[in-house]
């Protein structure tokens, strides 16, 4: 096959969906992904004036961050399955219609609620990724599949890097509405590009929707996930906190009890319990937490005063700053991780990943007291998760069926972001604790950042861990569309 062939057109009664041309396919899809992605930091540079804006108390205008989480944890393996059944593109669109909407009534609000409820549908975007990794499979041919995903899989990351400092920009010289229009703005090109340039897949699971499942799935997730965002304000020892938890185990052991007896389960856990699923979604899990570890340490550094003896002192768009080097090596990385895949199999892309991961954090422990440190630090770890996140995917989709391709590829994205949100739980935890005392304020200790950075080594060295006990075949990289 050629750089420049295309593809027949996928007859799915899609309504004139267009002729795939793998390149401009592959740009779509990774561009909207980015914006998507970008939904992640856009409030982070008004947090602390959100009380002012709103007019609500800071305990309360913390849902506009927990609101996007919370629903991007529910929403991403069940696009995912919808996708499977109904069409991934279908799902995509309206994914994005969602974010669109979401950012319009954000946009237009001035009071708590229209915010919590626009972030909401934002954070039920997220599901975009996982679907436009699976319709990659179904619309590519086999030698771009591994670029594809990797470049696809890093917009997550590029995304939060690139996302910061953009936000920044805005809130600092406009109005904070100007986000959301923003946001809006984007998610229209987006939405467009994928009408014009992307088709349907003609790949459909069947069988009817599991509600039951997706309801119990839904709750458990968002126990959960509640429980490990508040867990820091409401007390980890609190009533309310191990509530959740316990709530969540009790609801997942039902849930499992049921989905292994249904006929159509919302999450076939016999395919899940693949070796090769099994350990690619551990993996994923202890990646995510290692990817989010550096993107949560190195603002912070850059904006704690000299006067604790780390600090830079900088502002927080010279933190974003910082961190947009290592969105453009994430997105260099993904390529690299593509031609290590295609030569060595993707087993050992998320091993060699892990390695690099490791590194950086190693250096990062004695080398963050400047900023070029800092710059060079998280450029190394971008290398390494751009590296490893494109091997995810692959590893996936080598291990599933093509009609569960949507369902496997959001379950483990599900579960990178539950690693995730576990780095952001722990690293608050320590920071609290291992404090210094700078003027009248309390603030966290060089040493509470080290331990997070050694943290995140040891998540990347698990994840390499979990990776050694892939099966070897997994070293071929999935059957693609028309692949041979």
């Amino acid at each position: 096959m050629t750089e420049t062939m295309s593809l027949p057109e996928t007859k799915t009664g899609a309504g004139g969906a267009p002729k795939a041309r793998p390149n401009l396919v592959i740009f779509v899809l990774a561009f909207s992904g980015i914006v998507v992605a970008l939904m992640q930091t856009l409030v982070l540079p008004i947090v602390a004036k959100l009380p002012e804006y709103l007019g609500a108390p800071a305990s309360d205008t913390a849902w506009v961050v927990t609101a996007t989480l919370l629903a991007a944890a529910v929403a991403t393996p069940l696009m995912g399955r919808l996708g499977d059944m109904f069409g991934k593109r279908r799902m995509m669109i309206i994914s994005l219609s969602l974010l669109i909407a979401g950012s319009l009534i954000a946009a237009l609000s001035s009071t708590l609620v229209p915010m919590i409820a626009g972030r909401l549908l934002q954070g039920l975007a997220m599901g975009f990724i996982p679907l436009a990794i699976s319709i990659m499979r179904d619309l590519l041919p086999n030698e771009k599949l591994p670029t594809a995903t990797s470049v696809m899989s890093a917009s997550l990351g590029i995304g939060a890097a690139i996302g910061l400092p953009a936000a920044a920009f805005v809130a600092e010289s406009f109005d904070w509405h100007a986000l959301f229009w923003t946001a809006a703005i984007l998610g229209v090109v987006s939405l467009v590009l994928v009408l014009a340039t992307v088709p349907e897949s003609a790949q459909r699971a069947g069988g009817r929707f599991d509600f039951l499942g997706a309801i119990g799935l839904s709750i458990g997730l968002l126990c959960l996930m509640l429980a490990i965002s508040k867990g820091g304000d409401w007390g980890w020892g609190a009533g309310l906190t191990i509530g959740l938890f316990i709530a969540a185990v009790v609801v997942f052991l039902f849930w499992g009890f049921y989905q292994l007896r249904t006929k159509e389960p919302m999450v076939d856990l016999r395919t899940t319990a693949k070796r090769q699923v099994l350990f690619t979604n551990l993996a994923g899990i202890a990646f995510g937490f290692a990817s989010l570890a550096i993107q949560l340490i190195v603002p912070q550094i850059v904006q704690m005063p000299e006067a604790t003896g780390y600090g830079i002192g900088g502002t927080l768009l010279q933190a974003g700053l910082v961190m947009t080097p290592q969105g453009i090596v994430i997105m260099c990385a993904a390529p690299l991780s593509a031609r290590i895949s295609r030569t060595l199999g993707p087993k050992a892309a998320l091993m060699i990943g892990a390695v690099v991961v490791a590194v950086g954090y190693g250096l990062n422990i004695v080398m963050m007291n400047e900023l070029w440190q800092l710059i060079i630090v998280s450029c190394i770890i971008g290398a390494g998760i751009g590296i490893a996140y494109g091997a995810l995917p692959l590893l996936i989709m080598g291990a599933v069926p093509r009609s569960e391709t949507g369902a496997a590829n959001s379950l483990n994205a599900l579960l990178r972001s539950i690693g995730s949100s576990l780095a952001s739980a722990l690293s608050g935890v320590i920071l609290a604790q291992m404090v210094i005392t700078v003027g009248d304020h309390a603030l966290p200790s060089a040493d509470g950042f080290r331990v997070i950075m050694a943290i995140g080594c040891a998540g990347a060295l698990l994840a390499l861990l979990l990776a050694a006990f892939l099966p070897k075949k997994s070293a071929d990289v999935p059957e693609a569309a028309h692949g041979h």
